[in-house]
């Protein structure tokens, strides 16, 4: 058999694997991408052991003493996107019922004379659902803060090529990867499908997030509406403030991290560095000094 054409189909051979690694290694990317996300949208183990619970303090969680508490844990729990999962009787009675638990850890550390240790457990349990929660909405705003202004460029594309606004979010939506704004955004969506004016679903929109660069992009937009300026030339003055703000945001980060990096350098890697080149030369003048 001719040697070249045993090369060729080598080569053949070699693409076609290479080729089917690349597209498995895309594919479970993929899906620990996904799995990733559904993970992220559970409750954690503390909140869900108290949730079969909550039924026995729930008259007490719904007294006014939580009142506020309930108002500000409802709209967290919007922006955090988890109103599917648990409201807000639901998480104040959780709280309550950590907080009774950390009274367990108070008698047990009185006990060895330590109530103080016991009292900071009760604090910890009592705090760490708000902790969490505000955690998820940090991460939530990252998310859309990220992923905004490459919407609004699209949805400036489509709008200027002569698509209605709604038309455009939906050819976007069936396009783009399932995010924190695509979940939103697919939800205004169905909201004006189903025959919700436009102004208020993009208000309520705005009222459910509450991150900073969306409600300013959704401002302005039910602003056009309201004053029949063209969408198009709003969403493109948006983006570009969407993109000097991103860099400025990149800028500020590069310069902080100089400072960042100050603490770890003097306690940490200095010191290694002392011992290695500092270490032969101080037990060799203690082996002389002390022969």
């Amino acid at each position: 058999m001719d040697i070249s054409f045993m090369t060729f189909m080598a080569c053949i051979c070699s693409f076609a694997a290479v080729s089917c690694l690349t597209l498995f290694v895309f594919h479970l990317l993929e899906q620990l991408e996904i799995e990733k996300r559904e993970t992220s949208r559970q409750l954690p183990l503390l909140i869900k052991m108290a949730l079969p619970f909550t039924a026995n303090v729930a008259p007490l969680a719904r007294s006014s003493f939580f009142d506020t508490s309930r108002r500000q844990t409802r709209e967290q729990i919007l922006m955090a996107g988890f109103e599917q999962l648990i409201d807000e009787h639901q998480f104040v009675s959780a709280q309550i019922l950590l907080f009774i638990f950390g009274g367990f850890f108070v008698i047990l550390f009185t006990i060895v004379k330590q109530p103080f240790i016991g009292i900071i457990f009760m604090a910890l349990l009592y705090l760490y659902p708000k902790i969490w929660l505000k955690a998820v909405i940090k991460r939530r705003h990252l998310e859309i803060q990220k992923a905004l202004p490459n919407v609004l460029d699209l949805l400036t594309l489509s709008v200027e090529a002569g698509k209605d606004f709604l038309t455009s979010l939906r050819d976007i939506l069936a396009r783009r990867k399932r995010d924190a704004l695509g979940e939103e955004l697919e939800r205004t969506f169905r909201e004006i499908q189903l025959g919700k004016q436009r102004r208020v679903a993009l208000k309520e929109l705005s009222l459910r997030v509450q991150q900073p660069d969306l409600s300013m992009v959704l401002n302005s937009i039910i602003q056009a509406d309201e004053l029949g300026v063209s969408i198009g030339q709003i969403l493109r003055i948006q983006g570009d403030q969407l993109r000097g703000k991103r860099f400025n945001r990149a800028e500020k980060l590069a310069n902080e991290a100089p400072v960042k990096i100050l603490f770890p350098l003097v306690f940490f890697i200095l010191p290694a560095v002392i011992i290695i080149l500092m270490g032969p030369v101080i037990l060799k003048s203690f082996n002389i000094l002390f022969k």
